[in-house]
């Protein structure tokens, strides 16, 4: 694959496993099975098995008449919202547990941002029946209180990350310091495309059936399985990487990734990492970061728990360098105007991370004849509170 991960871990110059020496038993042995376990044909019917019958997969591929005569092009949303849990990240989550299990593992451990891959992990453990730790910002668990209970529910022990800007980034440092602690018997589950090598290509795997699902529901549609164009949010970048995966090689198809802005790119409250960010190091891979002169992490800033992130995956990174990918930025309010409009315009109540990718829809123009595909990544039951606030319903 052209812009697949080489044996290294990289992706051109980025990835890598940047990691303390406590972990570098954990990742090597994960690094040395999971390629073999995710080709083995158990794990794979396994896998598939779950999707179907657990997830709900596959997720349907829905032509938006609305939206597509507003826009003036065939717009498609890949439903990821009716997946079970409500988002694209239970993917990952079952093919994780999956793996842990095949390891031995008797506790996991994740971090969380919106609360929707802490509620998968908290999911797949139940399912499983092992130990499960989520860690999450003070901050983002306030914002997504429902999140944080049916974690709770489902029997996950959640706990509150009280350093720095107490979100995402902090939830993942507090879940690296558990796995440096208990290196044996922990699976630490990466909810997004980033980390040491292999989480960035392992999870990309995992989230990769959106694509592949993509192309044979929309030859079935259109006749071509190729698009014009695919869109999906970017926080560390999980939806985006499974939804442009199967396209990557298939260079007539324009891949377009929506940051969150914030409040605008130079007001200083922003997590537009491409526009802002330089080449460095961030939780175990070299990638694209926000950073200060002297090399700190500078705290990002979204509406949007899930797109709170001040980094992107490597190879996210990688893609945006090399112009494969255009990377792209949407502001607060401009997120929030696009979630109305399309629970107004298609009675489907986007989570506010997705209304990101919708909302660059105003900043496009098309042929008649395009089909674009977005990414719906998750569903706005988790952000009601949110959108409640800002239009004063």
């Amino acid at each position: 694959m052209k812009y697949g991960v080489n044996e290294q871990g990289y992706y051109g110059d980025f990835g890598g496993a940047y990691i303390p020496e406590m972990l570098y038993p954990n990742v090597e042995i994960l690094r040395q099975e999971y390629i073999k376990v995710m080709s083995d044909p158990g794990f794979i019917a396994e896998f598939n098995q779950l999707l179907k019958d657990y997830v709900g997969r596959p997720s349907p591929l829905y032509r938006a008449d609305r939206y597509s005569e507003k826009y003036g092009a065939n717009i498609f949303f890949k439903r990821e919202d009716l997946n079970h849990t409500g988002s694209h990240k239970i993917n990952n989550a079952i093919g994780q547990i999956l793996l842990a299990q095949r390891l031995g593992k008797k506790r996991i451990i994740a971090e969380t941002g919106a609360g929707q891959h802490g509620v998968a992990t908290a999911t797949v453990c139940a399912l499983k029946g092992i130990e499960c730790i989520v860690y999450m910002g003070e901050i983002d668990m306030a914002r997504q209180a429902p999140n944080v209970s049916r974690m709770k529910m489902l029997g996950a022990k959640v706990i509150p990350a009280t350093s720095g800007s107490k979100t995402l980034k902090d939830a993942t440092n507090e879940a690296l310091r558990d796995w440096i602690g208990n290196p044996v018997d922990t699976h630490y589950i990466i909810g997004s495309v980033v980390g040491p090598y292999p989480y960035p290509d392992m999870v990309a795997r995992f989230q990769s059936i959106i694509s592949e699902e993509t192309k044979k529901q929309l030859l079935e549609q259109t006749g071509n399985e190729l698009p014009q164009y695919v869109m999906a949010c970017v926080g560390g970048g999980s939806n985006a990487m499974g939804m442009f995966y199967h396209f990557l090689d298939d260079e007539v198809v324009k891949l377009v990734a929506v940051e969150a802005a914030g409040k605008g790119v130079d007001s200083g409250h922003s997590a537009a990492t491409t526009f802002l960010g330089r080449e460095g190091v961030l939780h175990g891979s070299r990638t694209i970061l926000m950073q200060s002169d002297d090399g700190q992490v500078v705290e990002p800033y979204s509406i949007s728990a899930g797109l709170d992130y001040p980094g992107i995956g490597p190879q996210h990174a990688h893609l945006y360098k090399i112009n494969r990918a255009k990377y792209v930025s949407i502001t607060d309010d401009e997120a929030l105007n696009a979630g109305l409009l399309c629970s107004q315009m298609e009675g489907i109540i986007p989570a506010i991370e997705t209304a990101h990718a919708l909302a660059y829809l105003e900043k496009m123009t098309f042929e008649k004849s395009d089909n674009v595909v977005i990414c719906l990544s998750g569903r706005g039951d988790k952000d009601l509170d949110t959108y409640i606030k800002h239009f004063g319903f």
